[in-house]
């Protein structure tokens, strides 16, 4: 990826006659491309419907929360957005789909805001996260922002949570001394 501090992985998919397996999360590949392990204080389990879109979501840092996300059912389109202030891609977003056939995942660093769609009905996100939830310190910017301008599929309908519905502008949470900043 482009914005420093995510990466995406692509696990080997193994297919016979019973099924097939996949190991979404493999810790010697993830450090050698990482240059650190994976620490994981919690783990998550989210179902969404089609049109469901969680986030721009990022927490204070220190201590931030970092987030390797994969999609073990239907699929989603998932968004990781430069929020820290000074960043050379500051303000930028890549968008990945993750889905069930290929088991792709993506890793976030602390600092980053990350955002998903559900692209199908009981779409599951599952993701490690290396902090737990901390509501005091938890953050989110619009996930409809028109300046971030993020691909949601024009054919969908958004569903978003109050909080998310109610967040501020990545322009007005800059101005108001809520974003990381990029220590480079």
């Amino acid at each position: 990826m482009s914005i420093p501090g995510a990466w995406i992985f692509e696990p080997t998919r193994f297919d016979d006659d019973r099924g097939h397996f996949a190991a979404p999360y493999q810790e010697a590949v993830f450090t050698e491309a990482v240059g650190e392990p994976l620490r994981v204080a919690q783990a998550n389990h989210s179902v969404s419907r089609r049109g469901v879109i969680r986030g721009v979501h990022f927490a204070d840092v220190p201590p931030g929360q970092a987030k390797y996300v994969y999609c073990p059912r239907g699929a989603l389109l998932d968004v990781v957005v430069d929020i820290r202030v000074g960043s050379p891609t500051f303000g930028r977003h890549e968008a990945v789909r993750l889905d069930s056939s290929g088991y792709r995942a993506i890793y976030l660093a602390e600092g980053l805001g990350h955002a998903f769609c559900a692209l199908e009905d009981d779409t599951v996100a599952g993701y490690l996260c290396s902090t737990p939830y901390a509501p005091a310190i938890e953050r989110t910017v619009s996930a409809l922002d028109p300046a971030l301008g993020l691909p949601w599929p024009a054919d969908l309908t958004p569903v978003l949570s109050d909080r998310d519905a109610a967040a501020p502008t990545l322009a007005e949470a800059e101005a108001a001394g809520l974003l990381p900043r990029w220590t480079g």
